[in-house]
């Protein structure tokens, strides 16, 4: 009797681990792809809709460390688990964007001090 044969195909999705650009916050989710389905467009509005921002906030795609996505024959070459990171827009309502409060604006003594009487 013949065994049966093991049938041995890839994955029907590819798996990315995907960010918002961040200076606070270097966390990853993973979001599934079907590999029949691989595009650009598909790639930005799955992570968007699992990030939870609209896509026209998005500037760039990068593939981590250093290369930007540009076409689907870019999301094509992506393999299981790579890093992908989507960069925002800048502009006045980001919320990426800090407001960093100035040495100046900063409160430089103890209060409790303050109310000290010699």
């Amino acid at each position: 009797m013949a065994e049966p044969q093991l049938d041995v195909k890839k994955p029907s999705e590819l798996v990315l681990k995907v960010r918002i650009q961040s200076h606070k916050e270097n966390d990853f989710i993973e979001v599934e792809l079907d590999r029949q389905e691989l595009s650009y467009q598909n790639l930005l509005q799955v992570s968007c809709y699992e990030l939870g921002i609209n896509p026209e906030q998005v500037e760039k795609i990068r593939k981590l460390p250093n290369t930007l996505l540009r076409k689907d024959k870019d999301i094509l070459r992506l393999q299981d688990f790579q890093e992908v990171e989507l960069i925002l827009m800048k502009n006045g309502s980001s919320e990426l964007t800090e407001y960093t409060p100035s040495l100046l604006e900063k409160p430089c003594y103890n209060s409790n001090a303050a109310k000290m009487t010699y």
